[in-house]
């Protein structure tokens, strides 16, 4: 007789929206690079009983019990080149693992099948940033998947083809979450789904549920550029003296002023950049930032600082913390929408290390509405240029 074994389409899990504040700013996007990963999860694939059913019964076998196994281990082996923040290309080797079943019949038999499934892809991965850490992502691509199917009978049940085997390319797609621990390891959490012919002239798709670890190679934050000390001065030699006229000594000339470097140093309040006690830069901040950027347009600048500082409120530690993640928070701005080059821009924290206002000016310790009014000058993100117009 001949037996069929099909998969169909599970519907993907639903991704809820995840909230997630980023601990470490280093993870920023700074060019292109290659990658290699590592996925492992959980496969899944729906057997289909009625057409089984019905295959049977048009042989003279009724199904009287049917065992499945529907689930198994799979993994991924892959590598990819990141074009920019928003667009990678991967290509990879995928095994989905095996699914099977086992029904007995009356006349009495049985009749075992067992499918496994293995192949190579080719994806297109698009990345949307959320926070400086967390990025949302989806895929889309080609896949070749080759499946290996194993059928057997016993008593009533007799198998025509034992060993079908089939390799045909389909499509897939996918989405999950991306977390930059660093820029040399990142973590994904992704739904795929691929669809698949089972070798025996059907069409299905299997869910794939994966964590991926993913080691990028040669990105690494933006390094800061130094300005080169100034040339010394050159002294001309005075020429050798002549027999006749008198000799004549040329004058050394005068070594020219080099003029120091141009600073400019614009202070912006962290009350009008963010909301009490957050990082996310506010509207209102993006439309100072971005008069400050249209400024900088005309300047030749070698250095700019941008200085996170907090009021004396609180624990320093966690000052310390908020006042770092404010001052990449304006620096990543500034690169992204104020086209200012990153590798001329650096970001550090300050605490409340430096304030403006005296402790005779702002009394006590407890964070009342006046006090936090009082201290408003100590919150500020300080930006400094180095350069010449």
């Amino acid at each position: 007789m001949t037996t069929t074994h099909t998969l169909q389409f599970l519907s993907l899990a639903g991704i809820g929206t995840l909230m997630a504040v980023a601990a470490a700013p280093a993870a920023a996007q700074e060019g292109s690079y290659y990658y290699g990963g590592l996925s492992v999860g959980r496969s899944q694939a729906r057997i289909d009983e009625e057409r089984i059913n019905a295959s049977l019964l048009a042989a003279g076998l009724t199904t009287t019990g049917m065992g499945k196994d529907e689930r198994d281990v799979a993994y991924k082996l892959f590598g990819g080149y990141q074009f920019n923040r928003h667009f990678a290309v991967e290509a990879g080797y995928f095994n989905l693992g095996k699914f099977g079943f086992t029904s007995t019949t009356t006349p009495a038999g049985t009749l075992n099948g067992q499918i496994r499934l293995q192949g190579l892809n080719l994806d297109l991965v698009g990345t949307l940033p959320l926070t400086e850490n967390l990025s949302a992502i989806g895929r889309v691509g080609a896949q070749a998947a080759n499946a290996r199917d194993r059928f057997s009978g016993t008593g009533a049940v007799a198998v025509q083809n034992a060993n079908p085997r089939k390799t045909e390319v389909n499509y897939k797609f996918g989405a999950g979450l991306q977390y930059a621990f660093s820029p040399s390891l990142l973590m994904r959490a992704e739904a795929e789904r691929y669809r698949v012919n089972d070798a025996v002239g059907n069409h299905g798709g299997v869910n794939l549920f994966s964590v991926s670890l993913i080691i990028p190679f040669g990105r690494a934050p933006a390094v800061v550029a130094r300005a080169p000390a100034p040339a010394p001065a050159y002294v001309a030699t005075a020429p050798q003296p002549m027999p006749a006229p008198p000799p004549v000594v040329a004058a050394a000339p005068v070594a020219p002023v080099v003029l120091p470097p141009e600073r400019r140093r614009v202070s912006f309040s962290a009350d009008s950049l963010f909301s009490f006690d957050k990082s996310e830069i506010r509207n209102e901040g993006k439309a100072e930032l971005d008069g400050f950027a249209k400024q900088l347009q005309g300047t030749r600048f070698d250095v700019v600082t941008v200085e996170g500082h907090t009021d004396r409120l609180g624990a320093t530690a966690y000052n310390q913390r908020l006042s770092e993640q404010r001052a990449n928070s304006v620096k990543t701005y500034l690169v992204t929408s104020g086209g200012v080059d990153s590798g001329k821009v650096t970001a550090v924290g300050k605490s409340e290390s430096t304030p403006v206002t005296k402790p005779e000016d702002c009394k006590g310790d407890k964070a009342t509405p006046k006090l936090i009014a009082c201290l408003q000058p100590d919150r500020r993100v300080d930006v400094e240029v180095t350069g010449t117009r």
